[in-house]
């Protein structure tokens, strides 16, 4: 099998198109929600949101087979959303509130698929993703709800990035920062939705965090960052689809496709971090791997003081 058809001709079967498209739609918005959470250090809070999908994804499976699955992770995920901004709002730690949340709907979501005749491969499914067993009728929904999530959070992205700068100038300019920690949770919450349908829960958080990541290395002009997340998340979507099926097909070992998509994403990051290191080497810099949103004004539109440009 040649290396041409491994990158393009596979694409043609039509489950591996069907999965080329929702990851390289779902890649690219997650890039650039990613990068808000990167600058406003929401890993963590991304990670109990993955988990906050689980009983919604065990519960729409249980109640409507496969096509209950998005409407019952939006539903959950949404509903953890709120709970979590609310938690912080409310003076309870971040760490403590996502705790609370992973726990308590990952619980219930094993209990509900623990009832199912099925319990092993449902478990699987859940955790591990599908992304080559897409039905054609799942595509539209994971679309719109990846879509929905880009539209969010790139009508309040000024006022996003502007709060993840400075939160008192952007209370001071009447930017109502509940509104849009809500939006931004949503719009995680959404991503994670599209990305447990695909991948999995166990591994969505490498789409929302792997390509921000990367764009941090990249460059350290910030509106340069969400371009450059968004085709990292795409090439290595597509990459990683490629080199599934040319193991399975052209080398006969069976890799799973959610697990090698993040792995490739990984990879890349590796390589991308590894240039950083060596360019900041050679040109006498201690090397900056991550900055805080805060090391520079929002006004010089860059991330991260001392770091290179890209």
């Amino acid at each position: 099998m040649s290396p041409g058809d491994v990158l393009f001709g596979a694409f043609a079967l039509p489950f591996m198109g069907r999965a080329l498209l929702v990851l390289l739609v779902l890649a690219v918005v997650a890039g650039i929600v990613g990068v808000l959470v990167n600058l406003r250090g929401l890993e963590f809070i991304s990670d109990g949101l993955t988990h906050a999908v689980f009983p919604g994804l065990a519960i729409g499976l249980a109640v409507g087979g496969t096509a209950g699955l998005v409407p019952g992770a939006a539903i959950a995920a949404l509903i953890g959303a709120v709970l979590l901004t609310l938690f912080v709002r409310a003076g309870v730690t971040s760490d403590a509130a996502v705790a609370v949340v992973l726990t308590a709907t990952f619980s219930v979501g094993v209990i509900v698929v623990s009832r199912s005749d099925d319990y092993a491969g449902e478990l699987e499914a859940l955790l591990f993703g599908r992304v080559l067993t897409i039905a054609p009728e799942d595509v539209v929904p994971l679309l719109v709800v990846s879509l929905v999530a880009a539209v969010a959070v790139g009508a309040t992205l000024k006022q996003q990035v502007f709060l993840a700068f400075d939160r008192q100038g952007s209370r001071a300019a009447g930017d109502r920062a509940l509104l849009l920690d809500l939006v931004l949770n949503a719009s995680i919450a959404l991503v994670v939705v599209a990305g447990a349908s695909t991948v999995g829960t166990l591994l969505v958080l490498a789409l929302l965090i792997v390509p921000g990541a990367s764009a941090r290395l990249a460059t350290v002009r910030l509106w340069r960052l969400f371009p450059i997340a968004a085709a990292v998340g795409a090439v290595s979507a597509w990459l990683g689809l490629a080199v599934g099926f040319g193991a399975s097909v052209g080398a006969g070992v069976d890799l799973p496709a959610g697990s090698t998509v993040v792995a490739v994403f990984v990879v890349v990051y590796g390589v991308m971090l590894g240039v950083r290191l060596v360019r900041d080497r050679l040109a006498g810099r201690s090397p900056v791997v991550r900055a805080s949103a805060d090391s520079e004004p929002i006004g010089d539109r860059r991330v991260g003081a001392g770091a290179g440009e890209g």
